[in-house]
């Protein structure tokens, strides 16, 4: 048995909306591809049949993943999780050191990783290298497009 997925709050909602919205929105948009499809008579060669019957499989592997995901998942309480180092669910407030650009993170699972909100992943070369380090210390990430030298300014749940 596995230890099960840790999930912050908001991404765990996110999930069970997901979920939601596949068993329900999506099945019934599918249910009447299908429907659409068989009024056009053969289906041995209905290309839109084939492609609503694909679209069905898809969808109910998804809500499969999303199923097993949620009976496994952890919430992380913020309150029990020390404020004083880099764990899941911190937010980061960083100094590029050669930039002085200010960068902010949020330190999180890969199943809530979204970069383009500033979400990143505790598997990724930067979420490795952040997690466990302390307000200010300078980390130095090694990347494909070389080294990232960040000094942590601020912690915050």
């Amino acid at each position: 048995m596995s230890e099960g997925i840790f999930l912050t709050r908001a991404g765990y909602e996110k999930l069970r909306e997901e979920l939601k919205k596949l068993r329900g929105l999506k099945r019934r948009e599918i249910a009447d591809a299908l429907e659409k499809a068989r009024q056009l008579g053969d289906l041995s060669e209905n290309a839109e049949y084939d492609s609503a019957k694909q679209s069905q499989d898809i969808n109910e592997r998804k809500i499969n993943e999303l199923e097993k995901k949620l009976s496994q998942a952890r919430i992380l309480d913020n309150e029990n999780i020390s404020s004083d180092k880099a764990y899941v669910g911190a937010k980061l407030k960083l100094a590029d050191m050669e930039s002085e650009e200010e960068i902010h993170y949020m330190l999180v699972t890969e199943d809530e990783a979204d970069f383009s909100q500033g979400r990143i992943s505790i598997s990724s070369p930067v979420g490795k290298a952040l997690l466990g380090k302390k307000k200010g210390e300078i980390v130095n990430i090694k990347i494909p497009a070389g080294i990232l030298k960040y000094k942590i300014m601020e912690i915050s749940r």
